[in-house]
């Protein structure tokens, strides 16, 4: 299994890092390069059209402000895209998730929330766990850790709320 991260600008990888740790975690192979839709197109485009020849599984895209990278990225592959949009300084972040939601009919990108790096790798893991029996273990096992985590900060609630009143 293997994903390409790419960010419209090194700024953005502040962001996208959580990306990266969520897809370090599940042991998924990874690269992480910065392109842009505008500013290198031909690059950004090359890249697309062979990632699947290049032996890669999906695609996460994440940019800020008119946010075409994971548009443009969809357009020409047939690999699943996963838009990440960036909260930027103008608009906090909503012009970068319509510009990345609003995808015309037949060039679908599966969108996360403004700044949801995390859930951008969850959401990759979960794509790549359908044809993988390990990693989707894996994934269940995160997720049993997720309610155990819940579960022990209610008991905490329930003690301190008993001991308060």
């Amino acid at each position: 299994m293997k994903v390409a991260v790419i960010m419209g600008s090194d700024s953005d990888y502040k962001v996208v890092k959580d990306t990266l740790l969520v897809l370090k975690e599940f042991d998924i192979e990874f690269t992480a390069n910065v392109m842009s839709a505008h500013r290198t197109p031909d690059d950004t485009i090359e890249f697309a059209k062979n990632a699947n020849n290049n032996g890669y599984d999906l695609i996460i895209g994440a940019a800020g402000k008119a946010a075409h990278l994971p548009g443009v990225i969809a357009a020409v592959t047939i690999l699943p895209v996963i838009g990440l949009p960036i909260k930027s300084s103008t608009m906090d972040g909503l012009d970068s998730l319509l510009s990345i939601v609003q995808m015309p009919s037949g060039i679908p990108v599966a969108t996360v929330a403004i700044n949801g790096a995390k859930n951008a790798g969850l959401l990759a893991v979960q794509i790549l766990s359908l044809k993988d029996a390990k990693l989707k273990e894996k994934l269940i096992e995160y997720k049993e850790k997720m309610k155990n985590e819940v579960n022990e900060k209610n008991e905490k609630l329930q003690m301190m709320i008993r001991e308060e009143f």
